[in-house]
């Protein structure tokens, strides 16, 4: 399996917006107590499960990904689906309710154009 990927300005449309698997975008900051309990459930799901992709920002080093995306608070967890937000959650959350996020994206049928 994998690990999460860190993202920056650089590889954020490629690994995010041109992802063909529904992806997890966890923007934290190294200072940041209820992050670092969510990093260990996040690492989890990335090394347990291949259907998703697990990403992070550090909001410290690239406060325009935050900023884009209107993040005030962290931890942001984004849900992305052929390129779109299409769920949140704020805060430090258990990983059943992080999974259920996950699982309900691959029953979202994908937008055809």
């Amino acid at each position: 399996m994998s690990q999460a990927i860190h993202l920056t300005a650089a590889n954020f449309a490629a690994e995010v917006l041109k992802s063909e698997k529904p992806v997890l975008v966890d923007l934290w900051a190294p200072w940041c107590g209820p992050c670092k309990m969510l990093a260990p459930v996040l690492d989890e799901i990335a090394a347990t499960d291949d259907r998703f992709k697990i990403t992070k920002v550090n909001t410290d080093e690239n406060p325009d990904l935050a900023g884009q995306f209107g993040v005030h608070s962290i931890p942001t967890l984004l849900f992305f689906k052929d390129g779109e937000v299409v769920d949140q959650i704020v805060g430090a959350v258990s990983k059943k309710t992080i999974v259920s996020k996950l699982e309900a994206l691959t029953a979202i049928p994908a937008v055809s154009v």
